[in-house]
This record gives structure tokens, C-alpha cells and sequence, in this order.
């Protein structure tokens, strides 16, 4: 949803994400391929203090801010749908309108500044939630070092949402959740920096399944767009271990392939995007996998476009 203005109020709602494929190179300078996810969003808003102090008679000491900030929001937290990058990106929404400063802040500069924000509240993560936060839709983002160093940032390029096929969401409402982001990447960000050539060799794999994934997408073959989710789920288990991934995500990945679906975590952990390429009758029979092992299993709403990224 775009940010609007009514009566005094600015109003901007973000939705989650998801990782379609590439996560979690993104942090590794490396590549993904992300939607925005409309089930669930963080909404933030701005209450015109001044005005309301000037009808009840309240004076405002000089240099104080003429207005309050406060989000409500309904990703579940730590299912690595982006919950906390969601209400930044809100938030900076909301501050861009209110200072008239939407044209002087263009969207590509938004994400780097969103990250810095999250960095000093001691938030680890990388730029990709925070570019489909803030382009919406569907988009395909390059961190390599080349696209880095041209540009001071990633390399956007946004995609027709309607090249999707079908996904399927599936989460668990019970504990345990995901874990911080953050603390799951820690040990593999060392060992990359270290410049381990196995560690690197496998995000630089990650990576290159979201161009692929994009060329599957443009040829609208599912079966290849499902063995790439399965292969990153696979090569992000390898990298961490299954005592990072856990055993609930393992659990949910599980439930897709049972049925021959294909099945990779939306981010860090809690939630599994599953694509099921031989198409509806599939579908019903993971709905009923993911009933029967305690999970949700819902469509993707694909978030709309908000700005369009041509890099």
C-alpha cells in the first residue's frame, strides 16, 4: 500500500516478504530473487502532535517535533518474514511524506538507509528485505562486488508478479519460532570473511540460482523453478547444519516434499515458501501434509509493485 495522507495523518503500510531464491547471499554478495508478501504487514503512522497540543491548549517547547510516530503490525515475529525491516521501511515512509522529502530520497538510496537504522538498534541483516520492502512486487537483486562498486549499492531489476506460478505459504502458529537472523549467520559470515573457499563457492552457487530462477520464471517452467528451491534449501543445510536450521523448518520442508513439492525458507527461519509444479491437485494434498504435521499451509498474496527498479 502506498503512503496517503488524510486529515493531518500519514499513514504507510509494508508488507512481508519472501525469498524466493539466492537467500541468504544477499549478505555475501551474491543475488536473490524476492516477492513481497501481502498476508502479512507492518503499518506505520504519524499523528500531527502540533495540531492537537494547539486544540487542548498545550504549548510546545521550542525544537520540539510537531508530530508522534507509532506502528501496529501483523507478521508474526521472528518466522523471517521481515517483521522488523517492515516497520522501518514504514516508519521511513511515513518521515519521507511528512518533510516533503519523497523526490530527494529516491527509492533506490531508501534500503541502505532502512539497514543503517535497523545497524544501530543492533539489527543484523542484509539489503534484501529491505529492497522488496520498499520496491514491492516482484524483483531480482545483484549484491556482487561489480554491481556494488558501479553503483555504491545492489543492482534492482523489477519483474511482472504475474510470471509467479502459484506458492504456498507454510508456518506454524505453535513455538518454537525462527531464530535471529543475525545469530544464525554469524558463524558462516566469519568463515566467509575468512575467505574459506567452500563457503564461498557454496553462496556463489546460492547466487547464481536466482538468475536462474529468473530464466525459469520468463519460460514459465515450474519444474525447473522447483528443483532450484529445492537445491537452495539444500545447499543453505549444507552450509549451516541442522542444528542452525532446525528441526521445525526441516519439518516443514518436509511436508512439501512429501507430497513432490518443492519447499526452501522465506528467510532465516519459521516460515517455508513451497511451490508445487504439477499444479492444483498437488497443491490439496500438501494442504492436507501440512494439516496433519501441525502447520499452516495458506496461498501467496504477491504485494503490488510500489516503484519500479530498471538497473
Amino acid at each position: 500500500m502506498s503512503t496517503h495522507q488524510k486529515d493531518g495523518t500519514i499513514t504507510s503500510r509494508v508488507y512481508s516478504r519472501i525469498g524466493l531464491l539466492g537467500n541468504p547471499s544477499d549478505g555475501f554478495q551474491g543475488a536473490c530473487l524476492s516477492l513481497s508478501l501481502a498476508n502479512f504487514w507492518a503499518e506505520a503512522m504519524t499523528l500531527v502532535f502540533f495540531e492537537h497540543c494547539r486544540q487542548h491548549g498545550i504549548s510546545l517547547p521550542p525544537g520540539a517535533s510537531n508530530f508522534s510516530l507509532s506502528y501496529t503490525t501483523t507478521i508474526p515475529r521472528q518466522r523471517g518474514l521481515s517483521g522488523s525491516s517492515a516497520i522501518a521501511t514504514a516508519a521511513l515512509n511515513c518521515l519521507l511524506r511528512h518533510f516533503s522529502l519523497e523526490a530527494a530520497i529516491p527509492p533506490a538510496d531508501r534500503p541502505q538507509l532502512v539497514l543503517a537504522a535497523e545497524a544501530e538498534l543492533g539489527i543484523a541483516a542484509g539489503l534484501q528485505d529491505r529492497v522488496i520492502q520498499v520496491y514491492g512486487g516482484l524483483v531480482h537483486m545483484d549484491f556482487s562486488a561489480e554491481a556494488t562498486s558501479t553503483l555504491g549499492r545492489g543492482r534492482y531489476t523489477s519483474l511482472d508478479p504475474a510470471l509467479l506460478p502459484p506458492l504456498w505459504l507454510i508456518y506454524s502458529k505453535a513455538v518454537p519460532p525462527g531464530k535471529d537472523s543475525g545469530r544464525v549467520h554469524a558463524s558462516v559470515k566469519q568463515l566467509w570473511l575468512q575467505g574459506d573457499a567452500a563457503t564461498r563457492e557454496a553462496m556463489q552457487h546460492i547466487a547464481r540460482l536466482a538468475q536462474a530462477g529468473r530464466m525459469a520464471l520468463d519460460q514459465q517452467k515450474w519444474h525447473v523453478l522447483a528443483a532450484l528451491m529445492s537445491r537452495n534449501f539444500q545447499l543453505r543445510r549444507q552450509l549451516y547444519g541442522d542444528a542452525v536450521v532446525g528441526a521445525q523448518n526441516l519439518a516443514m520442508v518436509a511436508a512439501a516434499e512429501s507430497v513432490g513439492a518443492a519447499g526452501k525458507l522465506t528467510g532465516s527461519g519459521g516460515a517455508v515458501v513451497a511451490l508445487c509444479p504439477e499444479g492444483a491437485e498437488q497443491a490439496e494434498r500438501l494442504r492436507a501434509a501440512c494439516a496433519v504435521a501441525g502447520f499452516e499451509c495458506v496461498p501467496v498474496q504477491v504485494g503490488p509493485a510500489l516503484h519500479q527498479a530498471s538497473d
